[in-house]
């Protein structure tokens, strides 16, 4: 029997319990997913070369091995390592061999192996309680055979599917485990799928998430437009979590995939010859929620914050980029910010997707005059308003921004999907401390979306007119009406119940006294 993608997920799992109570469980993460993308490489490899030595030998086997798509040597490879594990310094023995994989293979991953430090005892705890946690983390992920040969796939699958589905579902998990802490990192899956709908990738686009975290929401999205066909971008700001990208890539078998590390504002990586901007066919993001100090890093060093000294203020004509000519978000809110890098990278045929925020819909002031530039310029398709409590690290409601350039319609789609259907159930589901969008959920969106008309209590297609009686103010209950009329309450049986409760509470309150009596009390 092969090894199933519960198997992977059990295995991971195992591997989290092994650092319950040591480390955060935010950190949970940085720990296990690179041994598990070692594990993987080291049986891909293993396998690669039992086929290569079937046929060579000698010069010609070494010659073909260079030719694979990467390389693990034997003193590196997740078996050598789980030998090792009762070593008094398997910490540095992990740590090395790690840095020598990534230098190995510097070409496609170059960054992505260096991020954590296994040998620290400020994270870890003593040498004693450390090793034995390194020693049952290699046990824990040791039984699982990674070979693609051996991954059990379903009709319409690859190995490829089984891992990179195991490590995306790992990767929510690990989100759940972090809580707030894990904004910063993951997108639900159905709020990637919803996205990935939206923006429908084609063959030959360029696909480019400017705050991309682990990676997952651009791989949704090129996936629905066949990945071998397309090019993909990111760009994050956090070390860890441009590591989990390119990993979160290459098991995915993505391998030309460009992930950037730096600030998306102040220094947007992804530039033309002519040194503007990269457009891009297709941009996804689950951005950073109202960014404090979004403009930091475009102070030109000699104005601070601070008593007897000049503030720094963010002004327009300090982005070459022109991002901002449409006006300057606020300091301490930088969704506009994000939002307006996204427009000026998309393309003449551009599609983008954002998760926002319910407060750019409707905030004044330089939000307000913002948001009138961008729908006065057709730029804004569609709101989606997603149910609350929907998102690892906050609790409030979201929505998704659809940007279209060349809209030949000028009106604006309101979907409204965290009320309930004509029959009076939820349009989400209910589930623990999370909620959850499923199938029919993500269906009935998508079918909203590209129907773009009024349905009743759930979408609206509003005018520019409308939208200018308004003041630009895009808050959805204003276009989308979801009131409920309650039941009218009978005040008759109301007095009855009333009188009847009043009954009862004097007979319990005799027999009461009738009991305290006979106990002398």
């Amino acid at each position: 029997m092969g090894t199933t993608k519960k198997d992977i997920e059990s295995a991971l799992m195992r591997g989290a319990d092994s650092l319950r109570d040591t480390i955060d469980a935010a950190n949970y993460k940085d720990y296990v997913l690179p041994l598990m993308f070692v594990k993987y490489l080291s049986d891909t490899y293993r396998e690669k070369v039992e086929e290569l030595e079937k046929t060579y030998e000698g010069i010609r086997l070494e010659r073909q091995k260079r030719y694979l798509p990467f390389t693990v040597a034997e003193d590196c490879s997740f078996t050598t390592l789980y030998e090792q594990r009762f070593s008094d310094n398997i910490g540095q023995i992990i740590n090395t061999a790690l840095r020598q994989i990534e230098n190995d293979n510097n070409q496609q991953l170059a960054g992505v192996l260096n991020t954590t430090d296994y040998n620290s005892e400020n994270a870890l705890g003593t040498r004693e309680h450390k090793n034995a946690i390194l020693r049952e983390l290699l046990e824990d992920l040791y039984p699982l055979d990674l070979r693609p040969s051996q991954i059990e796939v379903k009709d319409d699958e690859v190995p490829a599917d089984v891992i990179g589905d195991a490590y995306e579902y790992m990767i929510g998990q690990f989100a759940s485990m972090a809580g707030k802490k894990a904004g910063s990192f993951y997108t639900p899956a159905a709020v990637s799928e919803i996205m990935a709908q939206i923006v429908a990738v084609k063959a030959g686009d360029r696909v480019y998430d400017p705050t991309c975290g682990s990676g997952s929401l651009l791989i949704k999205a090129a996936k629905k437009g066949n990945s071998n066909q397309v090019s993909i971008f990111g760009q994050e700001v956090n070390g860890s979590s441009v590591a989990m990208a390119k990993m979160n890539m290459y098991i995915h078998e993505i391998r030309d995939a460009v992930i950037a590390w730096g600030d998306t504002l102040a220094n947007p990586m992804f530039k033309d010859e002519d040194g503007n901007l990269l457009t891009f066919n297709a941009i996804v993001a689950n951005m950073p929620f109202s960014k404090d100090k979004w403009a930091a890093g475009f102070n030109p060093g000699g104005d601070a914050v601070g008593k007897g000294k000049k503030e720094f203020k963010m002004e327009a004509t300090l982005d070459k980029y022109h991002r901002f000519d449409r006006g300057v978000p606020p300091a301490s809110k930088g969704d506009w910010a994000f939002l307006l890098h996204m427009i000026e990278s998309a393309s003449v045929d551009g599609r983008i997707a954002a998760v926002a925020p319910h407060g750019v819909l409707f905030r004044g002031a330089a939000e307000g005059r913002i948001r009138r530039r961008v729908v006065d310029e057709n730029l804004l398709d569609a709101v989606i308003g997603l149910p609350e409590n929907l998102f690892y690290g906050t609790s409030i409601p979201a929505c998704i921004l659809v940007f279209k350039k060349n809209r030949t319609n000028n009106d604006v789609l309101f979907i409204d999907a965290s009320g309930k259907d004509e029959e009076g159930n939820n349009r989400f589901k209910k589930d623990k401390n999370q909620n959850v969008l499923e199938k029919k959920h993500i269906d009935a969106i998508i079918n909203a979306f590209h129907a773009r008309k009024d349905i009743d209590k759930f979408a609206h297609v509003a005018t520019l007119e409308e939208i200018q009686s308004n003041d630009y103010n895009l808050n959805i209950p204003r276009y989308v009406d979801t009131f409920e009329e309650e039941e009218l309450v009978d005040l008759e049986e109301v007095r009855g119940n009333i009188a009847r409760l009043k009954a009862e509470i004097a007979d319990a309150e005799t027999q009461m006294e009738k009991y305290l009596k006979e106990l002398g009390l």
